[in-house]
């Protein structure tokens, strides 16, 4: 079994049938490794744009990809046939986050003639190895980049050129070579082709805004001082804003007053629970500061 690491890097562009901006492909990078891990073989293929004669100013910056290496570039589904012949079967391929699939997608259904990218075999690398990280002490705040990732990781970036295609899949193998764990990788390998897959992938998360919903766990709304360790006991109704649940809270004890807000936001698999708890003097200076910050925005016209 062979492993391929891809890239992609798009353009935003304008479709005029379809009346919308598209994230259109313009470059597919690659690099093929061996069951030990190790580099065989690597891919770089430019896409000449179906629907624009020029790239974007930003887009150029980024990747080096000019509108003169974009207008050399090969029809996008002769780039995709090409890109399933190096290949080949029997191989698991992995992106950086999910998000280089919601743009093949999006090619594959408003861009692309026929070709298709023949992706059964799947893993999200940046889950995998956010997860190794957790273990070897990063605390998580939001999802890592490819380059924040590899700093973590202390892997050495010198004479690679970030933001093109077969250079960020050479990074990703160097972090996939030194986190590889057998068993935890195998768990998040899937199968693109399942209906399970599909729906987890586009499912949307959202937070939940109303107490009467079934996924609120109710048990969870309850706060304790952070000065003695006891109950709270709640002094108001709830109120929702701003995704979280705001309710006020007394400590006879201690005979301090709390401001307790909890949101419950749901994804595919769970329900993910953040809470706060906030001194009320606390909560006064950062309301203040708020409106002091509201005040010193310059006018618009």
């Amino acid at each position: 079994m062979n492993y391929i690491i891809l890239d992609l890097e798009w353009d935003s562009v304008f479709h005029k049938k379809h009346r919308r901006f598209v994230n259109q492909i313009l470059q597919i990078g690659a690099v093929k490794l061996n069951e030990s891990f190790e580099v065989d073989d690597s891919i770089e293929i430019t896409i000449h744009s179906a629907l624009s004669n020029r790239v974007t100013g930003r887009f150029a910056r980024l990747t080096g990809i000019t509108k003169e290496n974009m207008q050399k570039g090969v029809p996008a589904d002769e780039a995709v046939e090409q890109f399933n012949r190096w290949a080949g079967k029997d191989t698991v391929t992995l992106t950086w986050s999910t998000s280089d699939l919601f743009t093949i997608y999006e090619n594959e259904q408003l861009v692309f003639q026929n070709a298709r990218f023949h992706l059964e075999k799947y893993v999200d690398l940046q889950a995998f190895i956010q997860n190794e990280m957790k273990l070897l002490g990063w605390q998580p705040n939001g999802q890592i980049s490819l380059s924040g990732a590899a700093e973590f990781l202390r892997i050495n970036t010198d004479g690679l050129p970030l933001h093109t295609a077969r250079a960020d899949c050479l990074l990703a193998a160097a972090m996939l070579q030194k986190c590889y764990h057998p068993d935890r990788f195998a768990q998040l390998i899937q199968d693109t082709r399942s209906e399970v897959f599909q729906k987890r992938l586009f499912f949307k998360p959202y937070y939940l805004n109303k107490l009467s919903d079934p996924a609120v766990d109710r048990k969870q709304m309850t706060f304790v001082c952070e000065n003695c360790g006891n109950c709270l006991k709640r002094t108001s109704g709830w109120n929702y804003r701003n995704r979280w649940f705001i309710a006020n809270f007394h400590c006879k004890k201690c005979a301090l007053d709390y401001s307790g807000r909890i949101c419950f936001r749901q994804t595919f698999d769970q329900v993910i629970i953040k809470k706060k708890l906030l001194p009320v003097v606390a909560e006064k200076a950062e309301s203040e500061q708020k409106r002091n910050e509201m005040q010193r925005l310059p006018e618009t016209m």
